[in-house]
């Protein structure tokens, strides 16, 4: 592992109105590292998350991806840059098939010009049956390969999960930044997104950043763990550093306190 850091967060923040929502967030991940992001209702995780992925611009701070930094850039320009995210509550293309919510990211990669799309040009074509083909095989993985023509919104909530994961990884990204991806689930479905989160981590060579309640899955897959209460992180460390932290035992107080601690 590489000393560098592939994502830094420097004492970043965000202001809405007089309201602090994060602030003086410290984080470094590095590449190949399995991360957990972790703390109480409203703690702002996904807060940080929209921070990462260009939906806020911070008031102040600096992240830096690959040595670039993405303070200003649009959620698109993020993709671009090599970084994907799932969302807590499920976002798929719902009237669309899942064949085509896949196709969808795939097209952020294309490599024919719109010109050839609207010109109906050879290359459009050649093109566009690649990135069928490609994405049926992406499927194949996430053994989606039988519900091709079936519309998103039909697929059981476990596919759909999938189906979300599977999509957010076929824009290619370095780091996979998963919100609650068990958010719904039973304990079964759960056993079965931890297997796959550690299976599409190695098979696609993926730094992930993961956020979840569910502290089951966060302490039996996550290397490192960040906990955040109110806007501030106040621990971060092993898994078995973090769920004795007396600040995170006293921060989960009137919640469910985490598995373990």
């Amino acid at each position: 592992m590489s000393n560098k850091p592939l994502l830094s967060i420097q004492n970043v923040g965000i202001n809405f109105g007089g309201l602090k929502a994060v602030s003086g967030f410290n984080m470094e991940i590095h590449q190949g590292e399995l991360v957990g992001l972790i703390g109480p209702n409203g703690a702002g995780k996904t807060t940080s998350f929209n921070l990462l992925t260009g939906v806020y611009t911070p008031t102040f701070g600096e992240i830096t991806f690959n040595d670039k930094k993405l303070n200003k850039l649009a959620p698109y320009q993020v993709t671009q840059r090599g970084i994907s995210r799932t969302f807590q509550n499920i976002r798929l293309f719902n009237e669309l098939s899942v064949l085509d919510n896949v196709k969808v990211a795939y097209h952020s990669l294309a490599k024919h010009s719109i010109v050839s799309s609207i010109l109906r040009l050879p290359s459009h074509f050649s093109g566009e049956k690649e990135m069928e083909e490609k994405s049926i095989e992406f499927l194949k993985i996430f053994n989606l390969h039988e519900d091709l023509h079936s519309l998103a919104k039909n697929l059981p909530y476990g596919k759909q999960r999938r189906l979300e994961i599977a999509r957010a990884l076929a824009a290619g990204p370095k780091l996979l930044l998963l919100d609650e991806p068990a958010a719904g689930m039973n304990p079964q479905e759960t056993q079965e997104l931890m297997s796959l989160i550690a299976f599409v981590r190695e098979k696609f060579d993926l730094t992930i950043l993961l956020i979840e309640h569910d502290m089951n899955l966060v302490m039996g897959i996550c290397e490192r763990i960040y906990v955040l209460d109110h806007g501030v992180l106040i621990a971060d460390g092993t898994p078995e550093e973090v769920r004795s932290h007396p600040k995170v035992i006293e921060a989960y107080l009137g919640e469910e306190v985490p598995v373990h601690a």
